[in-house]
């Protein structure tokens, strides 16, 4: 059995892409022109600190299978759109995003999308069908295309081996970078795994998350690659959560180059079941690093739960915990409240014998059982105090209804929280 070797390079590690990240000015729309010129974008003049990157671009160097996922919300910002247009004529060549500006509620908006799009393909030498734009930030402003005239042909000059600078343009109220990388042996030959997320506030995903992109040298066709995405997100992405609020935004695309050689998956099996195991892997990773740097957050916080009815009420059950505002402000306030718990899973609406459930708290300053049978039990309110002060907390709920389990993963819901959002767009 393959196992999955950790790398660094994030989406340009695989065989065949590139990528980059510049500031052309988004993030500045409203100030004088004179902040940024294209000229200083161009000459890579330094910038001021408050110059924060906003444009990131992906690209392989031959056409790519393709498979995407994106918000449920019923408002939705243009670029998705354009990508699902592009997406159902064929193969994909490169990724525009830009942060500082959603592209959502705009009359102009699918004008927009289209043009970054044209713009990247005349940058690259390629076909505008074959790019996929995306966009993260504030709601209901007008995308400037000035800024992004001057730095989609000076980003698409950038490109290098190494996602770094792709993954800090796409960040908003993110305080850390999200990527990853991995390989693993197929056939003889090494496939690799690229990634990169952004994501800190309005994440409450039932698809994907705010913005993620994942490439992969592995030949593999749309259709297994699609589905592959899919039983990830639901494992990853969709059992995250750090505040409720479901994105207009959401995008997760990922890109298959081929160029590993492998002999192409293109039906379940062990070639199938290693891509699939690699790609939940990597998500995994990026959700978790999303949780822990939610909007003002403290800690990851997680919730297992085992021993329910079947998978699905595990993963309620476990997502109703993370979701719980109560819950969530107890982790800030290290406070063992573990009738919270109890509450959050009786209304999550799966299935249990509400007289049969243990629960405990765990991290790395030790272990403490506080719940057994539905009902509390004396323990040390400063061991769990110690417990709670980590910035990794495991929330872990026993049922006895069956074989199902489930992660669920979010963070403390704290103070800063409310700062951050009170003026986020003035």
């Amino acid at each position: 059995m393959s196992t999955y070797k950790q790398l660094t390079g994030g989406v340009a590690a695989p065989l065949g892409f590139t990528a980059g990240g510049i500031y052309c000015g988004v993030k500045r729309a409203g100030y004088p022109t004179n902040t940024v010129t294209a000229a200083s974008i161009v000459a890579n003049e330094p910038l001021q600190a408050e110059h924060k990157p906003d444009l990131a671009m992906i690209v392989s160097e031959v056409p790519c299978t393709a498979a995407a996922v994106f918000t449920q919300n019923l408002v939705q910002g243009a670029p998705i759109a354009v990508c699902r247009e592009n997406l159902a004529k064929g193969k994909i060549r490169a990724v525009t995003a830009n942060s500082g500006n959603a592209n959502t509620c705009n009359a102009d908006g699918v004008e927009k999308a289209r043009a970054m799009c044209k713009l990247t393909a005349e940058a690259l030498g390629i076909s505008a069908d074959e790019v996929l734009v995306a966009s993260t930030g504030v709601i209901g402003q007008i995308l400037p295309i000035e800024p992004l005239e001057a730095g989609i042909p000076a980003v698409a000059k950038r490109l290098k081996k190494d996602g770094t600078a792709a993954a800090r343009a796409i960040m908003t109220t993110d305080t850390v970078v999200k990527q990853a990388a991995l390989s693993f042996e197929l056939d003889g030959k090494t496939i690799t795994l690229g990634a990169m997320s952004k994501g800190s506030g309005m994440i409450h995903p039932n698809m994907a998350t705010m913005l993620a992109f994942v490439t992969t040298d592995a030949a593999i066709s749309t259709e297994m690659l699609d589905k592959a995405l899919r039983e990830a997100v639901g494992d990853s992405f969709n059992m995250l959560s750090v505040d409720g609020d479901t994105s207009t935004n959401d995008t997760l695309c990922i890109l298959a180059s081929g160029l590993a050689g492998n002999e192409e998956i293109t039906a379940a099996g062990e070639g199938y079941d290693l891509f699939a195991g690699a790609l939940r892997s990597i998500c995994m990773t990026l959700a978790r690093m999303m949780a822990k740097d939610g909007e003002g957050a403290t800690k990851l916080v997680e919730c297992v739960v085992t021993g329910a009815q079947d998978t699905a009420a595990a993963k309620t059950a476990a997502k109703s915990v993370i979701c719980s505002p109560l819950l969530k402000s107890a982790m800030f306030g290290c406070d063992a409240n573990w009738g919270r718990i109890l509450c959050a899973l009786g209304y999550s609406g799966a299935p249990m014998n509400v007289n049969a459930i243990d629960v405990a708290f765990r991290s790395a300053a030790g272990y403490i059982r506080v719940c057994e049978m539905g009902s509390g039990i004396p323990f040390s309110e400063e061991d769990a105090k110690r417990i709670l002060s980590e910035d990794e907390i495991l929330i872990e709920v026993t049922l006895r209804d069956g074989e199902g389990k489930a992660a669920a993963f979010g963070c403390d819901l704290t103070y800063d929280y409310v700062k951050i959002n009170g003026d986020y767009r003035t």
